[in-house]
């Protein structure tokens, strides 16, 4: 059975609505400022973390010791 033209370009504005709203939304998600803010709250939220931010510290203390009997040999 055929379709009458009028369901069809229901249809057809339907699909290019719903295009229109996806690119919209890929475009605020691919905004660069809003990658770059994303990432650096994850970076920062991941450094908070108990292990990460105690094993820095010591990595960093053995790192300065390791500097500081350098100079002093």
């Amino acid at each position: 059975m055929a379709r009458n033209t009028d369901n069809i370009e229901r249809d057809i504005e339907a699909a290019r609505d719903q295009l229109a709203s996806t690119l919209d939304e890929l475009s605020v998600r691919a905004n660069p400022k809003r990658l770059v803010e994303n990432t650096k709250r994850s970076v920062v939220g991941t450094l908070n973390e108990p292990a990460v931010k105690f094993s820095l510290i010591g990595v960093g203390a053995v790192v300065a010791i390791l500097v500081i009997r350098k100079i002093v040999s």
